[in-house]
């Protein structure tokens, strides 16, 4: 069983609808666009990024076996020093932002790279998002598109509950639950 399987009850689910924002919020990425992914484990993923050339990064050595084993992509570094050969359409760090020795300069190594967007969850309990945004205009990362991610992570739902969560992502009601669970999904980009 892959580290991907063990860390989420439904993975089909959980990774289809972050695949999904992925490729949709922010500057929309399209077949043939780069995309690195920053603290990727197994690269679990990869396989909800169709037509996107995938490259992962993690600086475990059992998560990059296992990767491997999976037949990804997947380098061994830190994401507070990796730089791709090239410069990637999007890098994304899920679930590992608070590994950024210094955040604002973790935002300017990946600007540095990244043409269309960078794609990271934040968790509002954790992070304010204006201190956030801050760091990220002082970058050159002047666009900030948040959406609500309500798809939890350690139980499956039932399909109706499912999709009523993410509806609930594009209402109101969605900062109200914030305050309580749940992260944002967050795209940043240069305006152009």
């Amino acid at each position: 069983m892959s580290w991907t399987e063990t860390a989420y009850a439904d993975p089909h689910a959980y990774l289809a609808h972050r695949g999904e924002l992925t490729v949709a919020l922010g500057p929309r990425l399209e077949s043939g666009d780069t995309l690195v992914d920053l603290a990727c484990g197994d690269g679990g993923l990869a396989d909800y990024l169709p037509g996107i050339r995938y490259r992962g990064v993690d600086s475990s050595p059992e998560m990059v076996e296992s990767a491997r084993r999976r037949d990804r992509d997947v380098v061994l570094a830190d994401l507070n020093d990796y730089e791709p050969p090239e410069p990637v359409a999007a890098t994304t760090c899920f679930r590992a932002i608070y590994y950024a020795r210094d955040r604002r300069a973790f935002f300017e190594r990946v600007a540095g790279y990244t043409r269309k967007k960078l794609v990271f969850d934040l968790n509002p309990r954790q992070y304010r998002v204006d201190d956030v945004r801050a760091d990220l205009l002082a970058v050159g990362l002047d666009r900030l598109e948040l959406r609500p991610f309500f798809s939890p992570q350690r139980f499956v739902l039932p399909g109706f509950a499912e999709s009523t969560l993410h509806a609930l992502e594009r209402t109101p009601l969605a900062t109200l639950l914030l305050r309580f669970r749940f992260s944002y999904l967050c795209a940043a980009s240069r305006r152009t």
